[in-house]
């Protein structure tokens, strides 16, 4: 079991953050078609109701950029990973085909806003994770970017080291095709509202496509 826990430098500074976890057993796939119709019709929809300029307006993502000013990070060299999937879509550019597991994360994190962080629990060391804030010098790599300066990003920590970030996971800990036992986590740093949405959707998405199971969802609140 592994339990996620927020740091008191975090809550100080984001005192409306609030946090959705989900665990489950799943079975990957290297791809799904009718994810992908799913995938297709969100992105339509997705152009003909946001402009390039609405983006950082939408709430979750407008709410982690305030996160990262806080922390002295300049959110548009370091972009959120949903408002990066946000503009690539109004710019026409594909979207990453993955696996199907993290393409579902990249649907919800689509059509909610909210940067999710998506974890292969059988890799992660230790059972605890821990919020906290990235240091200089810290070594990360950034799945698919390499070492990235996580120095004042919001950063889970395992017994190790990093491993999820609003805008990169780390390649330690990320899903793949054998990945059987999944941990997402919700980022809200602009409160409750919309959460429940996102967690209903989740589960949908990972039961439908990725036959998920022996579900275990917990949220964690400002104390």
């Amino acid at each position: 079991m592994i339990h996620v826990s927020v740091s008191k430098e975090i809550l100080a500074i984001c005192p409306d953050l609030r946090i959705a976890t989900i665990k489950c057993n799943v079975v990957n796939t290297p791809s799904n078609p009718l994810l992908w119709e799913e995938i297709a019709r969100e992105e339509e929809h997705f152009r003909t109701t946001y402009r390039m300029e609405d983006i950082n307006k939408r709430l979750p993502i407008y709410a982690t950029r305030q996160a990262y000013k806080r922390l002295g990070k300049d959110p548009n060299r370091y972009r959120p990973s949903a408002e990066a999937l946000c503009r690539r879509i109004l710019r026409k550019l594909p979207l990453y085909r993955i696996d199907t597991l993290v393409d579902i994360v990249n649907l919800v994190s689509i059509r909610t806003g909210y940067s999710i962080g998506a974890f292969d629990i059988d890799k992660i060391s230790g059972n605890q994770l821990v919020l906290g804030v990235g240091y200089e010098g810290e070594k990360y790599e950034g799945i698919g970017r390499g070492l990235l300066n996580i120095a004042g990003l919001p950063v889970y920590r395992d017994a190790v080291g990093g491993i999820g970030t609003p805008t990169s996971d780390e390649e330690r800990t990320k899903i793949e095709l054998t990945t059987a036992r999944l941990l997402m986590i919700i980022n809200g740093y602009s409160g409750s509202e919309g959460l429940q949405d996102a967690i209903d959707f989740s589960i949908d998405l990972l039961q439908r496509f990725v036959s998920g199971i022996n579900f275990a969802i917990s949220g964690i609140v400002k104390k």
